[in-house]
């Protein structure tokens, strides 16, 4: 029986896990990097330490695993979305990795917004247009650094960066490309008025490859340090959204998945593509008969982990504190609260919001404090106001798919018996817990499978997936949930007109200036 290992490139770690064919974990190892956010706007990687990571993490799981190099059997890859890198006609960068958190495209995109170009690139790619957008990137690297712009051999992604280390082929997946706002949805190809917008030849750009592409022949040097023979197999992939959907099983109409790390998502996938009139929801492609839609929101567990270092532990003070078992803490502290944190709201967008206000200028916000609040109080707004988020994005995926009969739950968030519940009593839905929580990873393993013929169809794996819980909304809280969401919405459009300002008088202060993000995806 052969093993599989499913790489997962996340936002401020790599893991990567070793499945057999089966589908169970036979080992498994993370590395973590920094998030470099050096002034306001600015949310950046150094892309060797990204490298390094896969490396470390690959050779860990190996390792953890007990596995030699000829028991692997193949590499599946899932990465982040929306990364952009600049790098010369030797493969050297040029530029760090630009990340999709990254909002200095600001300007770009409100020019697109105002001269209706917005709306007919949404059309063609399913990409809102955002500051996440390589699309945006690419125009204010043109503006603003146009000699390094020229001097530029290609512009791609983080994953395409690694392909090329470690197999000396620049290759893009569909899904990846998809989630540039330059890929067509119709011809799966390069998007003509985005390259005319741009300036960019497709020949600066990646190959456009099927998620089961099979590269072999890996550099010696990186193989001898990951434990792997040259000729294994690695399977280019997708996105980690498309695959946290793989990963939990979420592949039929009316199953979609909710998965909160550091952001947060919710995604179904669709038979065709499906735009939506708004522009609120993303479509991006998948395979032929699967086109993965719905829409992020930039601020999940970073929201709460937040709380708890700005108002918890206090900066620099956290000692001997592990973040782990005081997050832990929150969450049973604001389970005595009772739901709505007695007339406490908070806006969770701490950095701008994508889904499906697609604002930048977005800001967070407590709103209805009294003395009355304590710690508890705001540890659950906290939480209810990603979840609160989470919802509006929901809400904007059904009207283009549909209601859910559930919602599969995967991420960070998903460890948590408290925060799962009160998603099913805020949402009225029904929340399915399945046990694979590292749920990108498993599905990178799965498309390897596919690809390497252990499995003959990616829902052969659903099976072996095991519930770890179901939780059914309590129809009184959500009765109360009801209100306080009416509420949430209204603060929102309330503040909406003034976040451009606040935003503004940020950016000519530098708030953040100097911050590093850590933490796990």
């Amino acid at each position: 029986m052969g093993l599989y290992i499913g790489l997962d490139i996340g936002t401020t770690s790599t893991k990567a896990f070793v499945y057999d064919e089966k589908g169970e974990i036979r080992g498994g190892s993370q590395a973590a990097y920094p998030l470099l956010v050096p002034e306001a706007g600015r949310a950046e990687q150094r892309p060797d330490d990204l490298v390094e990571a896969v490396v470390d993490a690959i050779r860990g799981a190996v390792q953890d695993a007990k596995a030699k190099a000829d028991d692997i059997s193949a590499v599946g890859i899932s990465a982040a979305m929306h990364s952009l890198m600049a790098v010369n006609d030797r493969g050297e960068p040029l530029t760090p990795v630009i990340t999709w958190a990254d909002n200095r495209s600001i300007g770009q995109v409100h020019a697109l917004r105002e001269g209706r170009e917005a709306g007919r690139l949404y059309r063609a790619t399913g990409t809102p247009v955002h500051p996440m957008s390589p699309l945006t990137k690419l125009l204010w690297l043109g503006n603003n650094q146009p000699e390094l712009f020229k001097r530029a051999a290609k512009f791609v992604s983080f994953k395409e960066y690694l392909l090329h280390r470690l197999f000396g082929r620049y290759v893009v997946d569909v899904s990846i490309a998809s989630a540039t706002g330059m890929l067509d949805l119709n011809t799966l190809d390069w998007n003509e008025s985005a390259l005319h917008l741009t300036g960019v030849d497709p020949r600066r750009l990646g190959e456009i490859v099927p998620i089961d592409e099979r590269l072999t022949g890996m550099d010696g040097g990186f193989a001898e340090r990951m434990g792997l023979r040259r000729d294994t197999p690695w399977i280019v992939g997708a996105s980690d959204g498309a695959l946290a959907n793989v990963g939990v099983g979420a592949l039929a109409r009316g199953e979609t998945a909710v998965t909160i790390g550091t952001s947060g998502a919710v995604r179904t996938f669709a038979d065709s593509p499906r735009t939506d009139g708004e522009a609120r929801t993303f479509c991006y492609a998948f395979e032929p008969d699967r086109w993965l839609v719905g829409g992020p929101t930039n601020n999940g567990g970073i929201a709460l982990r937040w709380y708890l270092e700005k108002f918890v532990i206090g900066e620099g003070e956290s000692g001997d504190i592990k973040e782990q078992e005081a997050l832990d803490r929150i969450v049973q502290m604001a389970d005595s609260v009772p739901p709505g944190s007695e007339g406490l709201l908070f806006l969770p967008y701490l950095s701008g919001e994508r889904a499906p206000y697609w604002n930048a200028d977005a800001r967070g916000t407590y709103f209805g404090a009294t003395l009355h609040h304590g710690r508890a109080h705001f540890g659950r707004a906290t939480m209810e106001g990603v979840l609160f988020a989470v919802r509006t994005v929901a809400d904007a995926l059904t009207g283009i798919s549909g209601d859910s009969r559930s919602l599969l739950a995967s991420g960070g968030f998903a460890k948590s018996e408290i925060w799962t519940q009160m998603l099913a009593d805020l949402s009225g839905t029904q929340v399915v817990v399945p046990d694979t929580y590292e749920a990108s990873a498993f599905g990178a393993a799965a498309v390897a499978m596919r690809a390497d013929g252990a499995i003959s169809k990616l829902e052969d794996l659903k099976d072996g997936i095991r519930i770890l819980r179901t939780h059914e909304p309590d129809a009184r809280r959500f009765k109360t949930y009801e209100r306080y969401y009416s509420l949430f919405k209204q603060v929102y459009e309330l503040l909406e007109p003034a976040f451009p300002a606040v935003a503004e008088l940020q950016r000519g202060t530098g708030v953040n200036h100097e911050e590093e993000s850590g933490g796990k995806k």
